[in-house]
């Protein structure tokens, strides 16, 4: 019996590790340089396509433009509101949605972590 249980233990350790190993991290959105009243830049922690906005109170996504350098940026006449929710495609396919990523007193180079694992 006593080997039959240290079988099942390791095995059940081996589980544990695997399980905890292949979890993802958080997508995370950094607000680049440049960031102002009228101005949104992010830079996702993982490459992603498509990137929208959606600002408090409003009732369609914004589309925001990307760089080569892999930055997406919202310019807009009027002040932006926050929270931002962001609507993005992933580049492994699917469209996500992250409501309120972004907060109102959103700063340039400050790191919002999402609850979405990558």
């Amino acid at each position: 019996m006593a080997s039959s249980s240290s079988f099942l233990l390791a095995a059940a350790a081996l589980v544990a590790l695997f399980a905890v190993g292949s979890c993802g991290a958080a997508l995370t959105f950094k607000t680049g340089p440049g960031c102002s009243a009228t101005r949104l830049v992010l830079i996702p922690s993982v490459a992603i396509s498509e990137v929208e906005v959606k600002e408090k109170g409003a009732n369609d996504f914004s589309e925001l433009k990307e760089s080569p350098a892999g930055t997406w940026t919202l310019d807009s006449t009027a002040p932006l509101k926050g929270p931002f929710s962001i609507r993005f495609a992933a580049k492994s396919g699917g469209y996500r949605v992250v409501d309120d990523a972004i907060p109102e007193g959103f700063k340039s180079g400050s790191v919002y972590k999402t609850s979405l694992q990558v």
